[in-house]
């Protein structure tokens, strides 16, 4: 026992909120954490840019934070194993059954919002070429060179399933790279289309289009906060503040989040405050 109990990770006295390594999971992570302060769950301790979904969960699992917003494709596929699935509201019920009984998490409401995968290609590839869905990039040789970030690489509902999917052939080995990267080589002609996600405000900022998914690959992404149950029972603040933002957040609002914190380099926290302002929160 005592040995166990040395092993333990320390259990703050805060509540920790979590986010991976991009900007809109640092909006989102920045947004529960000011409404789980507002509700009366005093001062969050923040822990972003954690690298991936792998490392949040592990994060989660372990006590190291005690929530943080995934997205349920990626929760289902990534983290439960589970094979894709297209049908909304059945991927809800399966992440929320599987989070609670394996790793007692709820699965609290959606935000509002999707931020599903997407192929994102130059506006004037896209406007010379007529690129409008994924299924227009097969066999076009100006569309050749790929680039995704190292988790769509190795992730099921990534790269290799699109690729079956589609029957598209790009010309030697996709490029990996951080995501933050993906859109400054998009935008250096080092690649000719990417992997990257629909909500990203650089996509409008950049003049780049997002490619329809005609053949509904991708299954569905709802943002979700992901909590543990103990500590719910800690701070029941949070279950508050989740019912407050539950669909709160529509997909053009996360966009000109992102936006104004890559583009504009506005705080992140006087962007969230700012929105919350305008809920009424």
């Amino acid at each position: 026992m005592v040995l166990l109990m040395g092993c333990a990770p320390p259990r703050s006295s805060h509540v920790v909120i979590g986010a991976k390594d991009f900007t809109e999971q640092v909006v989102l992570g920045e947004l529960l954490a000011q409404e789980i302060e507002a509700s009366g769950g005093g001062k969050v301790e923040r822990r972003f840019w954690l690298a991936g979904s792998y490392l949040c969960q592990q994060a989660l699992v372990s006590g190291r934070i005690d929530g943080y917003v995934e997205y349920t494709g990626t929760a289902l596929t990534a983290i439960l194993k589970q094979p894709l699935d297209r049908d909304a509201a059945r991927v809800d019920a399966t992440v929320s059954r599987l989070y609670e009984q394996k790793y007692g998490v709820r699965v609290g409401p959606g935000l509002g919002f999707e931020d599903t995968f997407a192929m994102v290609v130059r506006g004037e590839d896209a406007r010379k070429l007529g690129l409008k869905t994924i299924s227009d990039t097969v066999g076009r040789p100006e569309i050749a060179r790929l680039g995704v970030g190292y988790e769509f690489a190795e992730r099921p509902d990534g790269l290799r399933g699109l690729t079956a999917a589609y029957g598209l052939r790009f010309s030697g080995e996709p490029r990996t790279m951080e995501l933050g990267l993906l859109y400054r080589a998009l935008a250096g002609r080092q690649v000719d289309i990417v992997a990257g996600n629909s909500t990203d405000g650089a996509i409008k900022a950049l003049d780049f289009v997002a490619l329809e998914d005609d053949k509904h690959y991708f299954p569905p992404y709802e943002a979700v906060p992901l909590v543990r149950e103990d500590a719910l029972k800690r701070w029941p603040q949070i279950g508050v503040a989740m019912e407050r933002l539950a669909g709160k957040v529509t997909a053009d609002e996360m966009r000109a989040m992102n936006l104004a914190v890559e583009a504009q380099h506005r705080d992140v926290g006087d962007v969230v405050r700012e929105f919350r302002r305008s809920k009424g929160l």
